[in-house]
């Protein structure tokens, strides 16, 4: 049975068909032993193994067979039972990652959306639990400014004037601002920042529209809009606070 390159077994009802070199990632476990029919627990019918477990449970094993990883849907509960047919099975190692429940278990990740309008300029500033969020958010955000002869808070596009990047502020890992729009300098010139939000590659100058652009970013990215609320009446800052369940790194033996 060991010269055997593909194996089907039959757990609980469900069909599995893999290598034997997969199940025999860990030669001390009873699916090694297994295919050499040392272990009564397996029946060998019609040249398919066997084995009275759940087989919905087993695709997981299967999967950390593989990848040599744990890495589980964010939906799932049922850590003390896989640990227990990871045990059943022989494979230690699993059962030592499962007992890091901790470190398996989904976070819910926060981030919110500051927003204010002063005459021709908006302010944005973005904050986070996941500072890695952050990050990344930050660097599909762009800023350009230029100075504009007879620019205007409406104008939908950039003259042809180049347009100089600008630096995203970071004040912590877990937040970033920036601004877009207008302002006077002299005589009909005016300073105008527009921004760009990766993968669209429009420069928007309206505050209005980048705040549409970036919540409609979030939301495609997984984050669900949970509130919003007014944060200061006086300064006009409205705040937009979304929610995900961010799904852990796998854990690798």
């Amino acid at each position: 049975m060991n010269n055997r390159e593909v194996v089907v077994l039959s757990v609980g009802g469900v069909r599995f068909v893999t290598r034997a070199s997969t199940l025999q990632q860990f030669p001390e476990s009873r699916l090694a032993r297994m295919l050499n029919e040392e272990d009564r627990e397996f029946k060998l019918m019609n040249g398919e193994f066997f084995v009275d477990r759940d087989g919905t449970l087993f695709s997981y094993i299967m999967d950390f067979l593989r990848t040599l990883q744990v890495s589980l849907p964010t939906d799932f509960s049922d850590y003390q039972r896989l640990r227990r047919e990871a045990e059943f099975y022989g494979l230690y190692p699993l059962a030592d990652l499962l007992s890091q429940e901790h470190l398996l278990r989904p976070r819910l990740e926060i981030l919110e959306v500051h927003f204010s309008l002063h005459e021709m300029q908006a302010f944005f500033r973005i904050f986070g639990s996941c500072s890695t969020t952050v990050g990344m958010l930050a660097e599909q955000i762009a800023v350009f400014t230029g100075q504009q002869s007879g620019q205007s808070w409406n104008s939908p596009f950039p003259s042809q004037k180049p347009l100089v990047p600008l630096p995203l502020e970071r004040p912590s890992h877990h937040d970033v601002a920036f601004h877009c729009g207008t302002d006077y300098s002299a005589g009909d010139q005016f300073v105008a920042r527009y921004v760009s939000i990766k993968p669209d590659n429009r420069k928007l100058i309206n505050g209005t529209n980048v705040l549409g652009l970036l919540l409609d970013t979030l939301l495609k990215d997984g984050f669900h809009l949970i509130s919003t609320r007014t944060v200061s009446s006086e300064e006009k800052v409205e705040c937009y606070s979304f929610e995900r369940m961010q799904r852990p790194a796998g854990l690798t033996v």
